[in-house]
């Protein structure tokens, strides 16, 4: 067995392990690969192991990995901070977009969705911990943007992400994740929009997240072991 596969079986042992304690059904929450800046080799690998669905972080990276490997049939999700020039790739490319937090990149995405393609599932980006530094919409602003994405044609609104900031503070950091729940709940009640999906959790706090309700972990060092950074030029 490789090393990678030891890992992908633990992290999977683990998601189980925290979906029982929460009293959930461990096939509530789906394992997302995180594998940016890994090669595709890695990616084969994983695949080889059952795994579907990984997020790239780097557009460029991340589309010739999907052209690369198209013949696997992978699902491919974008979660990085997405510029507007490079839209159009991840329009063209991904079949998830986790890290929409402003509606002019939804809306570019929405025209820039091939009408052959199926729609293209968004998670909006909520910024819950309310630092200046990260991506995502402040919650008081969640509900015009939400209610602008769902109108988009070729786009599908499935839900919120969230990366919460690091601390040791579980309590705090259980907090930033109920919020996120809380207010997918309240689009719910409010709107109807039937939103499924709350993608929070990474290596560090997959199982508090699940607690909270999650339905996506982001997970990559923990698979695929630790991550040469990578700075993606801007052309």
């Amino acid at each position: 067995m490789t090393a990678l596969s030891a890992n992908l079986q633990a992290v999977r042992a683990r998601i189980e392990s925290a979906c029982l304690r929460a009293g959930r059904d461990p096939a509530e929450v789906r394992l997302l690969a995180v594998s940016k800046t890994f090669p595709a080799d890695a990616v084969v690998e994983a695949a080889a192991e059952g795994q579907r669905a990984f997020g790239e972080n780097y557009v460029q990276e991340g589309c010739a990995k999907v052209e690369q490997l198209a013949a696997l049939g992978l699902e491919w999700h974008f979660i990085g901070p997405l510029q507007s020039n490079k839209s159009r790739l991840v329009a063209t490319h991904f079949d998830w977009v986790h890290s929409v937090d402003r509606l002019k990149i939804a809306q570019r995405l929405s025209e820039q969705r091939a009408p052959h393609h199926a729609p293209l599932n968004i998670c909006i980006q909520v910024n819950v911990s309310g630092e200046a530094s990260k991506s995502g919409v402040a919650p008081g602003e969640l509900i015009e943007l939400a209610r602008a994405v769902s109108l988009l044609p070729q786009l599908r609104l499935r839900g919120l992400m969230a990366i919460p900031e690091p601390t040791e503070d579980e309590g705090l950091l259980r907090s930033r994740f109920a919020l996120l729940r809380t207010l997918r709940d309240q689009l719910n009640e409010t709107f109807a929009l039937g939103l499924d999906t709350l993608s929070m959790g990474m290596s560090a706090d997959l199982d508090l997240a699940i607690a909270e309700g999650a339905t996506v972990v982001r997970i990559g060092t923990a698979i695929f072991g630790t991550r040469t950074p990578l700075t993606e030029s801007t052309p």
